[in-house]
């Protein structure tokens, strides 16, 4: 899959909410998936709804154990365990368009934060999800208005309790399974996660629901006199 492929995949969401894909995956039979779970919220509620392209990692708990070591020592254990154990080669295959997905086995800890999620962002990366933690650093995330839909912050850092394990593979955040190139669309309502084979049909439906919707609700805008919006136009 080409990553003009994937922003052709994007361009078809565009301006879609959560909600939209969710009726337009009902229309294809996908009733009972998709839906990230509801406690996986989004750190501050972004200005439009968020779509990009799965790219996956697994990280799992690190098994130990912890070596005691003063603070001067423990210092360059740290520079070994980020360069060795928990690292994110995924960082380096970002490209425009990415949605980030992070199976951290629901860990409480801070894999992403203020300054590796920019490194992200600057990469062309739309939006981060995980299903534990995951985000610390959270109020210069907001100011950088970095998009994160995780189940809680963390202030925990990384060493001797995550390590990576793969990337690019099928992983399961919220009770979904979310493949590498599926589409992700994240608003203030939650994420969703479509089925790559899916996407174009899932898109065309939620479409046809999505103009139904505002249709309706620009004519009653105008009958109370309300001042139109981009949501109904």
């Amino acid at each position: 899959m080409s990553n003009q492929e994937n922003l052709e995949l994007i361009k078809l969401f565009e301006r879609l909410r959560v909600t939209d894909v969710r009726d337009g995956m009902d229309w294809v039979g996908y009733h009972h998936y998709g839906t990230v779970d509801y406690k996986i919220r989004p750190l501050f509620r972004p200005e439009a709804s968020v779509i990009g392209i799965a790219r996956t990692a697994r990280y799992v708990p690190y098994e130990g154990p912890l070596p005691a070591l003063p603070p001067e020592k423990y210092t360059e254990w740290v520079k070994m365990y980020y360069r060795e154990i928990c690292y994110d080669p995924w960082g380096k295959d970002i490209e425009p368009g990415d949605f980030i997905c992070l199976d951290i086995a629901g860990l409480d800890v801070g894999l992403l934060g203020s300054n590796n999620t920019l490194a992200g962002k600057k990469k062309g990366a739309v939006g981060y999800m995980t299903n534990g933690g995951g985000i610390r650093d959270t109020d210069e995330c907001i100011i950088q208005k970095i998009n994160v839909w995780s189940k809680h912050v963390s202030q925990p850092m990384d060493q001797a309790r995550i390590r990576f394990i793969e990337k690019d593979i099928p992983i399961a955040i919220g009770g979904v399974a979310v493949y590498p190139g599926d589409v992700v669309v994240g608003d203030g309502d939650g994420v969703i996660v479509v089925p790559r084979k899916a996407a174009r049909d899932v898109a065309k439906y939620a479409w046809q629901e999505a103009s139904a919707d505002k249709k309706a609700r620009k004519q009653m805008y105008i009958d109370l006199g309300m001042a139109l919006d981009t949501t109904v136009e």
